[in-house]
């Protein structure tokens, strides 16, 4: 019988971003996000965990090799996310809001396209906006159809 662990990565990022749902007139979206709305936008420095669940490979000790999960953070994340007004030059974000519930679901996504293939599987996505406010992901999916 194998053991399972949770292997976990920290990395950061900067980003600007403005608080807006075109589902929304524009005293709704002022009302709703505050000072988030500005049409300026504002930034954050956010940091990200990504967790691993997997088996212990009883020949490396190992769920996934560190190195192999930083290269696919950094082609998931860092590349598509920092340094980046999340409304303007990332895509997905055009038809959604660009919450920190909305980021950590764009990270699974991407994340699970660039994970190598192994005896594990992306459990979680933690992101901090700020060190108070804080998204966490699994996966999990309502029944609703309009997901972005």
């Amino acid at each position: 019988m194998g053991h399972i662990a949770y292997l976990r990565r920290k990395e950061t990022f900067s980003a600007a971003h403005r608080l807006h749902s075109s589902y929304l007139t524009e005293e709704e979206n002022k009302e709703l996000y505050g000072k988030c709305n500005n049409p300026n936008g504002h930034g954050h420095n956010y940091t990200v965990e990504i967790t691993i669940r997997g088996e212990v490979d009883p020949h490396t000790g190992m769920v996934m090799n560190l190195t192999d999960l930083k290269k696919c953070m950094g082609v998931a994340i860092l590349d598509e996310l920092d340094h980046k007004n999340l409304d303007l030059d990332v895509p997905y974000f055009t038809n959604c809001p660009s919450t920190t519930e909305m980021v950590a679901v764009f990270i699974w996504n991407n994340i699970r396209k660039h994970l190598p293939k192994g005896k594990y599987e992306l459990y979680e996505v933690k992101v901090h906006e700020t060190d108070n406010n804080v998204v966490i992901f699994r996966g999990e999916l309502t029944s609703t159809e309009d997901v972005p």
